[in-house]
């Protein structure tokens, strides 16, 4: 099996830049950030939020925070692809809007793409002018604004039951529920309450929250939290644990996160 990951550092809070070459096939899964990319070699299948697609040296990748999708190569090959990362808090910043979705998985835009390349060039290059970078950041943003976003609607996804199974996972500090005691909390039967999260989230609960475990234990990492620390605050059973959930979903390990974040 082929896999490389680079970490090209961002100097913003809430930005992280990836170049990943890799045959490997990443299963369901998501981030609590907003990412578009560009494909640089070979191919890409994946499930989205919106339906199966595909995705071709040349096109850009989008997913939206929370939006479960995976990734395998086509044909078998290697495909490598480099994704900027934006949480909500900063694209909201960079964008002067909230509430924005990014509109479609694969999209076809040269100047998009010719801006994602500049915008790691830069970064890749160590260039440590500031107004020149975040410059070229607020040009993809102003792109993405122009031709691919929308507003999300204030009803989008809207299920009161599942949204207290999601809080009840996404709890710090408290053992992780049974599916016996999420479906009594909501009224709901296990195979009920399965089906449904599943659904509308597009993974099971369990996934789901050790996934927000992920999230939550790489945000600490990047305030300056020991790795082993992390993965207890997190409710990781140990450090190994962690290790095994982010290279698995994220591609990368912890310690590979720590140092990049470290160097910004």
């Amino acid at each position: 099996m082929s896999h490389r990951c680079r970490w090209v550092v961002a100097p913003w809070d809430g930005v992280h830049c990836t170049d990943i070459e890799s045959d490997r096939h990443f299963g369901r899964h998501w981030h609590d950030t907003f990412g578009v990319g560009l494909v640089v070699d070979g191919a890409q299948h994946s499930a989205s939020g919106r339906g199966d697609v595909d995705a071709y040296a040349g096109d850009l990748i989008a997913t939206n925070p929370g939006e479960v999708h995976d990734g395998r190569p086509i044909g078998g090959s290697p495909r490598r692809w480099r994704m900027l990362y934006l949480s909500p808090a900063a694209m909201a910043a960079f964008t002067d809007t909230h509430d924005l979705r990014l509109t479609r998985p694969v999209m076809q835009d040269p100047q998009l793409a010719a801006s994602l390349g500049h915008l790691f060039q830069r970064l890749a290059v160590g260039d440590a002018t500031p107004l020149a970078n975040e410059e070229a950041l607020v040009t993809i943003c102003a792109q993405l604004m122009a031709r691919h976003t929308t507003t999300r609607p204030p009803c989008e996804a809207a299920d009161a039951a599942m949204d207290s199974v999601r809080d009840r996972l996404a709890a710090e500090g408290v053992p992780p529920p049974t599916l016996a005691e999420l479906a009594e909390a909501t009224g709901l039967s296990r195979f009920q309450l399965l089906r449904r999260f599943e659904k509308l989230h597009g993974v099971p609960p369990h996934a789901w929250g050790l996934l927000r475990r992920a999230e939550r234990a790489r945000g600490l990492i990047a305030r300056g939290s020991s790795l082993a620390d992390a993965a207890a605050d997190t409710g990781f059973a140990d450090q190994s644990h962690m290790t095994r959930q982010f290279n698995r979903h994220f591609g990368f390990t912890p310690g590979a996160w720590r140092q990049a974040t470290t160097h910004r």
